[in-house]
């Protein structure tokens, strides 16, 4: 089952931005245009594993709507335009688990969304791609019902393409995320990796190759 995420947006290009680039990553995004109509959709819909909530908002504003996230158990990120320390302050004393000031890159928005479904216990354990199964909670990968063994990093390198679906991910990107920024070696380790990946999972055709950049895991 794919997390929920609220996306309460009033520019409706960003929010179409912002959802097309979840959708694509493998979450459900659910967009909302304005403060009013946001507890009215949290007591009718399925519940949400997390928001993405501007503060400038027609009606209620994004910091008003933090007691009724709070009520519903929904985790916030604010997404917002104001820069300024005093209103970033506001947001995360007042709950919230991120504040990410726009503009902001596609990478480090889900990066940063996975990492708050992940700390508040909302990510869910099992990922998907074609007949290969992985399970974040046992920390196993199965092709068609049957465990296979993966070397620790070749497992975070896995992990991380899965998450991300259809994401270009240079080299570095992916040096960095899984290695470490401090990692000294050479990108060509990622190829090595990914090799083993294709060639234990039969994925081949799913983990992409993207000539002079990196990889894409397409599903």
């Amino acid at each position: 089952m794919q997390n929920r995420i609220l996306v309460v947006e009033d520019d409706y290009s960003i929010s179409e931005l912002i959802c097309m680039n979840l959708t694509v990553a493998g979450y459900e995004a659910v967009p909302v245009y304005e403060g009013d109509g946001v507890e009215k959709i949290l007591e009718e819909s399925r519940a949400f594993d997390l928001a993405l909530l501007d503060v400038m908002l027609p009606g209620k504003d994004g910091f008003e709507l933090m007691d009724v996230m709070k009520i519903h158990n929904v985790p916030v990120i604010y997404l917002t335009a104001k820069s300024d320390v005093g209103s970033k302050i506001k947001g995360l004393k007042s709950g919230a688990e991120d504040y990410i000031v726009k503009p902001f890159e596609v990478l480090e928005l889900l990066v940063r969304v996975e990492k708050v479904l992940e700390r508040t216990g909302k990510q869910r354990d099992i990922i998907s791609v074609g007949e290969v199964e992985i399970n974040l909670s046992e920390h196993q990968v199965l092709k068609n019902g049957v465990q296979v063994s993966l070397k620790p990093l070749e497992y975070d390198l896995l992990v991380l393409l899965a998450k991300n679906k259809n994401v270009a991910f240079t080299r570095d990107q992916l040096l960095n995320q899984v290695w470490g920024s401090d990692y000294l070696g050479e990108t060509r380790t990622i190829d090595v990796h990914i090799g083993q990946i294709r060639k234990k999972l039969d994925l081949s055709d799913v983990i992409k190759t993207i000539p002079k950049i990196g990889y894409r895991l397409e599903d």
